[in-house]
């Protein structure tokens, strides 16, 4: 009985050992080429989510103003609280100048966790920024459409979490891909990136 939980944990291991490979991969090598492959496709599909005040987004929602999209989840570690604390940086500079804070978007990977009530909670203290959950079925049509990679990992206590793509997506007033800002991307570079996004 004793082997055989050694089985399991070993298998287990090696599991979320290859879906770190799997996620390094994405987001060193597959991510940046977005902007080659799949640039004009970013966004673009039949996908309905909704924030707790039930605004939903859409493909449309992306118009009208410069926009960010961050995929995550909160239930997660270090990735989505630290980049959560990213965005807080640049908007509260951004109104510092007297300027409007950036449009931005935070879409759960986890609805069966993360209902609109609860991820407005999680972000409600960073300026400018709306929680969007849904169905999983409309989250996984947005994850495609917006080419994000996104996989539930089973931990050994029955409970699991999840991997997924940590870089922000840039959208124009147009609704058209921009470009990324990268997981702890310098700060004077994103400043730069936001302000040319506007000025485009």
């Amino acid at each position: 009985m004793q082997l055989s939980t050694r089985k399991i944990i070993m298998i287990a291991s090696w599991a979320l050992a290859l879906l770190a490979v799997l996620a390094l991969l994405w987001v060193r090598v597959i991510e940046p080429r977005i902007t080659r492959d799949v640039a004009g496709e970013l966004g673009h599909g039949d996908y309905t989510l909704v924030a707790a005040d039930g605004t939903t987004f859409t493909e449309d929602s992306l118009k009208g103003a410069p926009t960010a999209i961050f995929f995550g989840f909160t239930h997660c570690p270090e990735v989505c609280p630290t980049t959560l604390g990213d965005i807080a940086t640049w908007q509260e500079e951004l109104i510092g100048a007297g300027e409007e804070p950036l449009r931005t978007a935070f879409i759960t990977v986890d609805p069966e966790r993360d209902t609109p009530e609860l991820i407005d909670e999680y972000v409600s203290w960073a300026p400018g920024l709306t929680g969007f959950s849904g169905s999983r079925e409309e989250v996984d049509k947005a994850i495609r459409s917006f080419r994000i990679y996104a996989s539930q990992v089973p931990l050994e206590n029955g409970d699991y979490t999840m991997s997924h793509s940590t870089s922000i997506l840039l959208f124009d007033s147009n609704g058209d891909y921009y470009g990324v800002i990268g997981y702890q991307e310098e700060y004077e570079r994103v400043m730069d990136k936001i302000h040319s996004l506007r000025a485009s």
